[in-house]
């Protein structure tokens, strides 16, 4: 998890919403980070979760990411759950609850639905604190901003 918090402080530097993901193999190899990039592409599919997974498919030149485990500073969305099913990692780890567009358990439960053709194991929680204070600052900063602007 300390290394998907570096990536999210990479987010947030580039004016992004601090979150931070790394693929880990099965030896505990790092096979890939990645950091929300949608201000920086362009792009909204450019969350770190996918950038993450994206990166571990080209360090591994598959598509298939059996026995990894995806750790992500946030809960991830309907979007990275479903790609994190299709990679077929069978291990999400994330920190902080997203209440309002998490799908690992919040809102929805993608990674475990069982009408999926792929199951996930999620542990949720991991440096929840960490996670959720890098997420509360950058938001209050950028309400200060905002008003500092109007």
């Amino acid at each position: 998890m300390g290394l998907a918090l570096e990536a999210a402080r990479r987010a947030q530097a580039a004016a992004d919403v601090p979150i931070g993901a790394v693929v880990v193999g099965p030896d505990g190899t790092v096979l890939g980070v990645g950091w929300n990039q949608r201000e920086e592409l362009g792009d909204p599919t450019a969350h770190a979760e996918v950038q993450a997974i994206r990166a571990a498919a080209a360090t591994t030149g598959a598509w298939r990411l059996e026995g990894c485990t995806l750790v992500v500073t946030l809960e991830p969305c309907a979007m990275c759950a479903g790609a994190s099913v299709l990679a077929r990692i069978p291990r999400v780890v994330f920190g902080a609850w997203d209440e309002k567009a998490g799908a690992s358990g919040s809102v929805f439960d993608v990674l475990r639905e069982r009408r999926l053709n792929h199951w996930t194991e999620v542990f949720s929680g991991v440096r929840e604190e960490d996670c959720a204070r890098l997420l509360k600052e950058f938001f209050v900063t950028q309400r200060t901003r905002e008003a500092n602007t109007a």
